[in-house]
């Protein structure tokens, strides 16, 4: 097997309000209802980074240390939404706490030159607002070079 690419991802919920307050209200995705609870979008553009990420490392990335606490739930999944700037980055984290959301780390820049913060979505998935300049470089990248498809990756630094 050879897989193309992530054609989908998404958070299983249990509570609609507090997961729609969240995707859509707090960080602004727009949804579509097609089917009734099933709320979807599909031309959020795609996943630049698929990993494994130990739990151990995520500890350490959001708290420092490689134990993830007891009081607060180990995530099963993590996902990072990129923003336009590492400046907006504290912004963004900011308005999903005065939204009452959990954040668990705030921005900074990590060794590697990514700008991350950690937040605990409702349905306890850990979730960076990140800005990753390789990522957005490679972009730039692409549309300079007319949408050659055969334009090597300049940049193979972890995102997480």
């Amino acid at each position: 097997m050879k897989v193309a690419f992530i054609a989908g991802y998404g958070p299983i919920i249990r509570d609609a309000d507090a997961s729609l307050a969240f995707w859509r209200d707090g960080l602004g995705i727009g949804l579509d209802e097609p089917a009734p609870g099933y709320f979807t979008n599909d031309s959020l553009e795609g996943v630049n980074a698929f990993a494994l990420w130990p739990l151990s490392q995520a500890a350490e990335s959001t708290f420092g240390t490689d134990a993830w606490p007891d009081d607060i739930p180990a995530p099963q999944a993590w996902i990072e939404l990129d923003v336009e700037s590492a400046e907006a980055v504290a912004p963004a984290v900011e308005e999903l706490r005065a939204a009452g959301h959990r954040v668990l780390r705030d921005a900074h820049e990590e060794p590697w030159g990514q700008t991350t913060s950690r937040v605990l979505t409702p349905e306890g998935l850990l979730l960076g607002i990140t800005f990753t300049p390789w990522m957005h470089d490679h972009v730039h990248d692409h549309d300079e070079h007319d949408h050659d498809h055969d334009h090597e990756h300049e940049h193979e630094e972890p995102t997480a």
